[in-house]
């Protein structure tokens, strides 16, 4: 089974979605043979690189509210990370493009370095660091064991952009307009931060679905010979 996640780090519900599954694969027999890849969706492609406003003031201009309840929808989703084990402060987060972390993920998943998606969601909602920052980056690539070098290579030039763009003109081909977005096997979708449990049930029926049609290949005969295995 493979699952395609489409996600940006800036994005609360997509910690908490990808914390989610990573739970509900946990419970799973066979959960840990799941390949999930994460794909690149920008919010807001043209964020600064550069920290302009506070996440409450950006969250009451964008949302048309008081800072009063523009802290209390922040202070709600910051409750929904820490039930899910995560140091959530939403709050405090720095935002700025992310563009490059994208990129940064592109080149650690070609290493076998996908830890660095965990990594780099800690970074922007728990550490409250900048993106965009190369200096961060390339910390957090460090401390998941890349290349100083390479990844410093990687940030100076446009390297991964391509890869970044196509998962971008997918997700638009495929008419998705919110993350966290899940592709479970090519045609199963689930959109936004479900529940462990529903996300368990969901896999665990189309695995079970899956089973099922494989079960159903027989015995069969065809120009070559014959197939006889069960």
């Amino acid at each position: 089974m493979k699952i395609e996640l489409w996600s940006d780090y800036a994005c609360p519900f997509c910690y908490i979605g990808e914390k989610r599954l990573e739970k509900a694969l946990a419970e799973i027999d066979g959960g840990d043979k799941v390949e999930v890849e994460f794909k690149s969706f920008e919010l807001d492609p043209y964020a600064s690189r550069e920290v302009v406003s506070s996440t409450l003031d950006r969250f009451a201009v964008k949302y048309h509210l008081s800072k009063e309840e523009a802290a209390e929808r922040i202070e709600a989703i910051s409750r929904m990370g820490r039930s899910e084990g995560i140091d959530f402060r939403y709050i405090s987060t720095r935002y700025t493009n992310t563009f490059d972390s994208l990129r940064l993920t592109k080149y650690a998943q070609a290493k076998g370095k996908s830890e660095i998606i965990t990594q780099l969601f800690d970074a922007y909602f728990t550490k409250n660091l900048e993106l965009a920052d190369h200096d961060v980056l390339k910390n957090i690539a460090g401390q998941c064991g890349l290349d100083s070098e390479e990844v410093s290579a990687v940030l100076a030039s446009d390297r991964y952009a391509a890869e970044v763009r196509t998962d971008e003109q997918e997700a638009m081909e495929r008419g998705i307009r919110g993350v966290p977005y899940f592709l479970i096997n090519g045609k199963y979708t689930a959109s936004g931060a479900q529940p462990t449990a529903m996300l368990k049930e969901a896999i665990e029926k189309i695995l079970a679905e899956e089973a099922s049609a494989a079960s159903l290949e027989g015995m069969v005969c065809g120009a070559n010979g014959c197939n006889f295995a069960q």
